[in-house]
């Protein structure tokens, strides 16, 4: 296999697969690809067994369906495109190591990957109406490659060492950092900051990937020159429903 980053912005990954090589992604995924290059749709892939590590994959953010992409007879490529500004990582993942990457991060792997919940926590969902928290736990061997929003910066943790961070900020690390959400602290910074209820905090030792872009942070940038955005609390009450609805099912069977 062999693979190449092309752009800054909206950044493209393409990968050249000989004859039998194989790339999983989730369903939708690709942006285009050869002839040679032949999908297989299933639900047994990506270290699932059986249905429920299907499901498990599914509430992890990934589709409860993935894409095989092989290469047939002769040499193929398949390219994926960024579908928000920002960068592609390549991540080299040795047994019995993982990365946990937010929800939406993960892009594509080699075969041995293995996708599953890596950390869920509801954020007060319910009682405060907060959204909920989901990381997907990327495990090797494999090579794998991770889509992030924005800007990418990188911080090494020592032992111990802390950061706090905006939950929707963290984009990736390495499983030897500990990952815990917490109150914001002070009763008005919490109420009246509009930086939410929660933080996350990463303790060291380890490296740590966060994005500048997140992609509430950019449809709320965006809301205010959208078409019909004056009559949008009007609407909210007649298609919240089906948005949730359709939220829910493209967490389960894959996204646009």
């Amino acid at each position: 296999m062999k693979h190449t980053i092309t752009g800054t912005t909206m950044p493209v990954l393409q990968i050249g697969l000989d004859p039998g090589e194989m790339i999983i992604s989730e369903p939708g995924e690709f942006s285009w690809m050869t002839d040679s290059i032949a999908l297989n749709t299933t639900t047994q892939t990506a270290g699932a067994k059986g249905l429920f590590g299907a499901l498990g994959r599914a509430l992890s953010g990934g589709g409860l369906f993935m894409t095989e992409y092989v290469a047939q007879n002769a040499p193929g490529l398949v390219a994926f495109a960024a579908k928000i500004p920002g960068t592609i990582h390549q991540l080299d993942i040795a047994p019995g190591h993982s990365y946990m990457v937010h929800k939406h991060g993960f892009l594509c792997a080699t075969q041995g990957v293995s996708l599953q919940i890596g950390f869920q926590r509801a954020l007060g969902a319910g009682l405060f109406g907060g959204n909920g928290f989901i990381m997907q736990r990327v495990s090797g061997p494999c090579t794998a490659f991770v889509e992030l929003g924005g800007e990418t910066v990188v911080y090494d943790l020592r032992p111990g060492e802390s950061i706090q961070v905006h939950p929707g900020h963290v984009g990736m690390f390495q499983d030897s950092v500990n990952f815990d959400i917490t109150f914001m602290r002070g009763i008005k910074n919490a109420i009246f900051g509009g930086d939410g209820l929660f933080i996350a905090r990463l303790t060291g030792p380890g490296r740590v990937w966060l994005q500048s872009m997140t992609v509430p942070n950019l449809a709320h940038a965006i809301a205010p020159y959208l078409a019909g955005a004056e009559s949008a609390p009007q609407q909210t009450a007649q298609i919240g429903g089906a948005a949730i609805a359709g939220s829910i099912l493209g967490d389960i069977f894959g996204r646009n």
